[in-house]
């Protein structure tokens, strides 16, 4: 029975690296998110001299947009290899490893997870304000519950992290 257990064991640890494909499509999705990136770059040059200052400031937001989610897909793809597949033991002296890789918990990631989504749902509605003369009351109206819905969210969760952590 114990070798049963060990074996059951052993399969569920070895079980994690069921993960590594997934960090590997996160990959992918940063390749896919700079080719949109060149996209809009290219379309934000392309247009220069006829896009309005709105335009401009509309597609400045969608770089920034897009450079916050490829930020944050770096943050998890690191952070959720080393928390839950295995560490990242030969780039621990690497030169450029940042400060923050290999000390971001998994509560950590929830926060910095849910600080992105208010901060990307914060730029679509500055876009859709931006746009407010084409946009129908009603869409903005729900875009501005969604964002307030996500900025409630992502408080409660710091809060009851905060707690959680004084308590240990």
């Amino acid at each position: 029975m114990k070798r049963i257990e060990s074996a059951f064991e052993h399969t569920l640890f070895a079980s994690r690296w069921l993960m590594a494909p997934v960090y590997m499509g996160l990959v992918l999705a940063l390749v896919v998110l700079l080719v949109k990136f060149g996209k809009e770059i290219y379309h934000l040059f392309a247009n220069i001299m006829e896009a309005s200052g709105g335009e401009m400031i509309i597609g400045v937001l969608s770089l920034v947009d897009i450079a916050l989610i490829m930020s944050l897909l770096v943050i998890i793809m690191f952070s959720g290899y080393e928390n839950f597949v295995s560490k990242m033991e030969d780039l621990h002296s690497h030169a450029d490893r940042p400060e923050w890789m290999g000390h971001i918990g998994f509560s950590d990631l929830k926060i910095k997870l849910i600080g992105s989504i208010v901060a990307i749902s914060g730029i679509e509605l500055l876009k859709a304000f931006m746009n407010v003369g084409n946009l129908p009351d009603r869409h903005l109206a729900w875009m501005v519950g969604i964002h307030l819905t996500f900025v409630v969210s992502g408080l409660l969760y710091a809060l009851m992290d905060r707690l959680h952590g004084k308590g240990h």
